[in-house]
């Protein structure tokens, strides 16, 4: 029989490098899945309702204050600012830790008691009372133990309420009587609004003042409103708008209060290093004083020459500028002090008259340096590595102060012996006056030295308590704190992960479940594997009805069917009839009876004469499939000699170009049957009678009838089963080729569903092909198949 070869190309299937058409078919196979995604965003939908509900708004408040760093801020032109001896440059970040210290956030925990909080139920969730409360708990005698702690109490009346022990149990108590819990004793004290409350249950909750601390330290944020500015930006959320603004302008007020306490004790050692030089300087003068006016009284005088007033006025002025230098050498010495001081402390000595710019900087520095230290001791052992490096800068610190402080001290010696040499110069041109007036010039001397120095004290006392009076601190508050509207970041948060778990636990599954899965579902998990061509893939056909196709179909599968015909023609080559072919696989299951069937009618359709011959003599179906009497000798009847080759050849009922020869009698040893020389002479023979000779065969890795059958065979058309196949098989498929133990295989990847596993092209898009409609228990078990 002469056929026309025509050239064909097989249905596309994804390269590997295509990437969209990967995403493409990897959306289909989630989506495949859909009733997991749905059930996923339903559970995920409502665990955000009940979220949405529990949850109650939250506010942003903010405050902005404006640090005035020296450094970065021109120094404004004011009398009072020229007068201000101890202001000091501020590090934005130093202030930004000072902000956010436990010390201060312990405070405002203290001042605003935010260590006890009172809640009242409402519906699924809790509104805080704070600042509405109708009683209020004062702890009288902490214990310490905050684990649980608190109580719970029902508002009786403005006299009484109930504490509530559990669910059926709760006992009368008067307000302000002294009670006792683990946490310690406390007392209850009604408020102004307790009558409006009477009936309903007051939770009350006590935590931790430590632990409560940095719950704040962490929740108040703070930050530069801008690089190039010094106003800082002060944040907290918080579901009680009033809460969160009385939490921050109370951290503003205790920070100014801590900025006082810390130009007060500046002046403090200034005021004090000034109060003991007057005071000692009070009595000596009043002593030069009455010591003047009795040697005038005794003497009789009553004014100098002109010679005595102009050498007096030049003592006068020298003594003048060596009271200073005095002055500045006895600040030195302190300094020196402080310096040479085992005791690191934090506490800055003052440098008041001392004009060097240096030393007041290196000072501040050494300041800071200590309080640092400080700081880190408070929670760090002093032998921890992390205080080296602080060690260190205070170490080279102080030697650049001893070094500043000792050419300070020598250029100041200096100056003093040469005031001194000018005074004994002095000393000398009044040898010349009468003894009455020098004798009165040196009383005079003495006297407005001591005047001079006092009033020079007494001026720069005047001038720091000024500059104490008038710069409180260098804090403005630019905007007080205050609430924006409630936040829907919690629920834009919640919604995005209801979307992540609604979507992301199903994906999860199926990713998961495909890694784990042991099934062939790719045309990629055979080619990596194998070298063995896939001559085509078949779509998985809905029903139970084996018969796929008819002269008409133009389904999906039929059309692959026909593909499948034609690719016959290139493996045969210029053989154009007497072809033999095998159809086996690794399982049951697979579908060898399916596609010997089919593929029998779609060559017989074609007007090639085609015999079936139903060789899997365990478990026969071709008979089954086609309605083919089993009454009638089969193969193991003339392979036993019991019947002739006319007797078991019959034809089918629909299809003159069909014929059959069923499996016969059941046999015990099929194996044995198969060997005989008899099979190789029935197969030659029916060669000269038909074009093609399909040979259903039974699974291979569970007997050898087709290693057997493959000896009259041209070629084994080996079938593997998306979703069904085991990927060992692969192995195993792999070795019967290697060793030739099947003729000419040739793989075909049967039952595909594309949208299941995300695979290949969509098949329904053929313009010719049409849609087969699938029975109801087709649809029922692909339905369930999708979870």
């Amino acid at each position: 029989m002469s056929t026309q070869q025509i050239p064909f190309t097989a249905f596309p299937v994804a390269d590997k490098k295509n990437q969209p058409l990967e995403i493409a078919n990897a959306v289909k196979r989630y989506l495949y899945h859909w009733p997991l995604f749905v059930i996923g965003l339903s559970i995920a939908g409502s665990l955000l309702f009940l979220h949405i509900k529990r949850t109650r708004p939250v506010y942003s408040v903010k405050a902005t204050i404006l640090i005035q760093d020296e450094k970065k801020t021109p120094n404004q032109a004011s009398p009072l600012r020229e007068i201000d001896l101890i202001s000091s440059s501020k590090l934005i970040e130093n202030e930004i830790e000072i902000l956010k210290s436990k010390k201060l956030i312990s405070q405002l925990i203290k001042d605003l008691k935010l260590d006890v909080v009172y809640k009242i139920k409402e519906g699924l969730v809790s509104r805080d009372l704070y600042g509405v409360s109708p009683v209020k708990l004062t702890l009288l005698n902490p214990s310490g133990d905050y684990t649980n702690a608190g109580v719970a109490i029902r508002i009786k009346d403005n006299k009484s309420f109930y504490l509530v022990i559990d669910d059926e149990n709760q006992k009368e108590l008067s307000f302000n009587d002294t009670l006792q819990n683990s946490f310690g004793s406390f007392k209850l004290e009604p408020t102004s609004s307790v009558g409006q409350y009477s009936g309903d249950l007051i939770n009350i909750g006590i935590a931790d003042p430590e632990a409560l601390a940095l719950v704040y330290q962490h929740g108040i944020g703070i930050s530069l409103s801008n690089k190039l500015s010094t106003a800082l930006v002060l944040s907290i959320d918080d579901e009680v708008p009033q809460r969160g603004k009385d939490i921050i302008n109370n951290l503003i007020y205790n920070y100014n209060l801590a900025g006082k306490k810390g130009k007060i004790q500046q002046t403090k050692n200034t005021l004090d290093f000034l109060d003991q030089r007057i005071a000692s300087l009070a009595g000596e003068l009043t002593q030069a004083e009455k010591g003047i006016e009795g040697y005038k009284s005794s003497r009789g005088m009553t004014d100098l020459s002109a010679d005595s007033k102009i050498s007096l006025e030049n003592m006068q002025v020298s003594d003048a500028r060596l009271n200073e230098v005095n002055v500045q050498l006895s600040v030195i010495e302190g300094i020196e002090k402080y310096i040479n001081s085992a005791k690191n402390s934090s506490e800055a000595p003052t440098t008041f008259g001392i004009t060097e710019p240096g030393l007041s900087k290196l000072i501040e520095k050494l300041s800071e340096l200590q309080l640092q230290r400080d700081r880190l001791l408070a929670t760090t052992p002093e032998t921890n590595p992390d205080f080296d490096p602080i060690n260190m800068q205070i170490y080279s610190t102080k030697a650049a102060i001893k070094e500043n402080v000792s050419n300070i001290k020598k250029s100041l010696l200096s100056t003093k012996g040469k005031l001194q040499s000018i005074n004994s110069e002095f000393k000398s041109s009044i040898k010349s006056i009468p003894t009455q007036e020098r004798e009165y010039v040196s009383i005079k001397r003495q006297q407005a030295t001591k005047e001079n120095l006092y009033t020079y004290l007494l001026q720069k006392r005047e001038e720091a308590s000024v500059s104490y009076a008038t710069s409180l601190t260098d804090d403005h508050v630019i905007d007080q704190a205050y609430a924006g509207p409630a936040k829907n970041s919690q629920r834009m948060l919640g919604l995005a992960a209801a979307l992540l778990l609604g979507l992301g636990l199903p994906a999860g599954l199926i990713y998961v479940r495909g890694m784990l899965s042991s099934k062939i579902t790719t045309r990629e998990d055979i080619t990596d594997n194998l070298k063995t061509p896939i001559i085509i893939e078949l779509p998985l056909e809905a029903g139970k009805n084996a018969i796929a196709i008819n002269h008409s179909s133009q389904t999906v599968v039929s059309e692959q069917f026909r593909a499948l015909r034609i690719k016959l023609y290139y493996l045969f080559g210029k053989k154009e009839y007497g072809r033999v072919t095998l159809v086996t696989s690794s399982v049951p299951g697979e579908g060898k009876s399916f596609v010997s069937s089919n593929l029998g009618l779609t060559l017989a359709y074609s007007g090639r004469k085609t015999i079936i011959l139903e060789l899997d003599m365990r478990k026969p179906k071709i008979a089954e499939i086609f309605g083919v009497s089993k009454d009638r000798p089969g193969i193991s009847d003339y392979l036993n000699g019991h019947a002739k080759q006319n007797e078991i050849i019959q034809h089918s009922a629909n299809e003159s170009h069909l014929h059959f020869i069923t499996s016969g009698q059941l046999v015990a040893n099929p194996s044995e049957l198969l060997e005989k020389k008899l099979l190789g002479d029935l197969i030659d023979s029916l060669k000269y009678i038909y074009d093609d000779i399909i040979i259903d065969s039974p699974p291979i890795h569970l007997v050898p009838d087709a290693m057997i059958l493959s000896r009259v065979s041209d070629i084994t058309l080996y079938l593997i089963r998306q979703g069904f196949t085991q990927k060992s098989e692969l192995d195993f498929i792999k070795e019967l080729d290697k060793q030739l133990q099947l003729t000419n295989i040739n793989i075909i990847f049967n039952g595909i569903q594309r949208v299941k596993y995300g695979y290949g092209y969509d098949y329904d898009t053929n313009y010719y092909a049409q849609q087969k409609s699938a029975p109801l228990s087709f649809m029922f078990s692909d339905f369930f198949s999708r979870f």
